[in-house]
């Protein structure tokens, strides 16, 4: 016998061995196993095994901490698919109308299928590939819009002051979801990331951390830098965090070389810190940094490592207080995820931020203000400004007089190659009743134009801006 399989062989006893080891002295999974057994072969009506499975495992996950979660088959793709900042979709961002509950667009995202197609902010979406919408839930909307690039999709769309619906069949792409934003955009689409009223000022919204986050703020700030900007301030307001080597990777544009980052601490490991790295070129420019109580996690490992090395002010008000970091571990060969809590993170000044649940508001917990920079916020307040932020972004699509010829069902010269980005510049076709409306050349002349001022009801970003304004004199 071959003594590469020999070792096979010894390697799979010793294994076999380990695992009756570990199940003879944690006897939970049989009994786990043996209650489900119970179930299945008892119960007066058949049961879901697999529904059974999740919900066991998810109430047992969740008595570890408020942050141990289990995944589920269903929303497992979703989760993965926000962490990669990418999906297969027609880029589109739906609601559900609070008075009418009819699925509607709050705005299609620029370059994409659904935008080059002339879907527009307001639109009714009566029905997702003949099925029609009345009482979906925003999940419901999601499964059929979401899928393979390439894939077509056929939307039945009621525009505003238009008598019949007309239908779209619209080509998947992979739709890249940004998660640094500017102000306002310019007439292209692209984000523009200096300060209205502020030209010499930059200011990038940062809503998450994802795969992509650390290079789309470096090309932000590339561009922030060719536009002779003096000051930054970054935005950190609801961003809820994301991935940790993302916000290391955020903070290494800005430190000098050797500066600690953050450091995490496991149940068996040592402490391990992170270092700058020294090759960000913006350890110089000056920065302010906006969070409210919804900034957590990779968001607070940021605002506490800009503070901490006095790269920024902090403004606004006292963060979330999120001091761990969950691993994500793949369950059922990858079709459900386990996030786990494995190590908490303490900020260059050797502070854990978390808050327990016992935490008091006089305990040092999330990341606070500087002194007199403090910002407090009431309900009515943050509802105005987050309703102002809300309605700036949506994209009002302007169509012009004359409609453009409807493209016949059949052209296939008119279908979009998956991923491509069409820039319209002309208006929407308005099809006949019955006839489909292709997705490549649909021409809606669009441009993006503020419907509301945010910066006019945000006392956070004005002291933001009197703050970063009295670095630079």
């Amino acid at each position: 016998m071959p003594r590469r399989t020999l070792w096979l062989i010894a390697l799979s006893v010793f294994a076999s061995y380990l695992c009756y080891e570990r199940l003879d002295h944690n006897p939970y999974g049989r009994y786990f196993a043996e209650v489900l057994e119970q179930v299945d072969r008892h119960y007066v009506e058949p049961v879901d095994n697999q529904k059974m499975f999740e919900n066991a495992i998810s109430n047992t996950i969740k008595q570890l901490d408020p942050y141990s979660s289990f995944i589920g088959q269903s929303k497992a793709t979703r989760f993965q698919e926000t962490l990669g900042q990418k999906f297969g979709g027609i880029g589109i961002e739906v609601s559900l109308d609070p008075e009418t509950k009819q699925l509607t667009v709050m705005s299609p995202l620029v370059g994409t299928p659904a935008y080059a197609a002339g879907v527009r902010t307001g639109d009714k979406i009566l029905a997702v590939n003949g099925n029609p919408t009345a009482g979906f839930s925003l999940d419901d909307a999601v499964k059929l819009l979401r899928g393979r690039p390439g894939e077509p999709v056929v939307l039945r769309i009621q525009h505003d002051g238009q008598a019949e619906p007309t239908d779209y069949e619209i080509a998947r792409a992979e739709i890249k979801v940004d998660s640094v934003l500017g102000d306002q955009r310019n007439p292209d689409g692209t984000w523009n990331f200096m300060l209205p009223g502020h030209d010499h000022l930059g200011y990038v919204r940062m809503t998450s951390f994802g795969d992509r986050t650390a290079s789309e703020l470096a090309a932000a700030l590339k561009w922030l830098k060719e536009h002779d900007c003096k000051g930054l301030i970054i935005d950190l307001r609801n961003n809820p965090g994301g991935l940790l080597d993302a916000a290391r990777d955020t903070c290494d544009l800005f430190l000098d070389k050797g500066d600690v980052i953050v450091s995490t601490r496991r149940r068996h490991s040592p402490e391990e810190f992170f270092y700058a790295s020294g090759r960000g070129r913006y350890q110089k420019l000056p920065l302010a940094v906006l969070v409210n109580h919804y900034s957590a996690s990779a968001a607070e490992v940021l605002a506490a490592c800009l503070q901490d090395h006095d790269r920024a002010k902090v403004i606004g008000e006292r963060s979330w207080g999120k001091g761990s970091v969950q691993n994500v571990i793949p369950i059922e060969g990858g079709k459900s995820l386990l996030t786990l809590t494995t190590a908490s993170y303490w900020r260059p000044n050797g502070k854990n931020i978390h808050r327990k649940e016992d935490s008091k508001p006089t305990d040092d917990w999330g990341v606070s203000p500087n002194p007199g920079c403090e910002v407090k916020l009431s309900e009515e307040e943050f509802t105005k400004w987050a309703e102002a932020r809300r309605k700036h972004d949506i994209l009002k699509l302007k169509t012009q007089a004359e409609p453009a010829k409807a493209k016949e069902p059949d052209a296939a010269a008119d279908k979009p190659k998956p991923g491509e980005s069409t820039q319209a510049d002309k208006p929407a076709a308005t099809p006949e009743k019955g006839k489909v409306e292709k997705s490549s050349d649909p021409s809606a002349s669009s441009t993006a134009e503020p419907i509301a001022d945010p910066n006019d009801v945000d006392p956070q970003l004005k002291k933001a801006i009197e703050v970063l304004e009295a670095s630079l004199k």
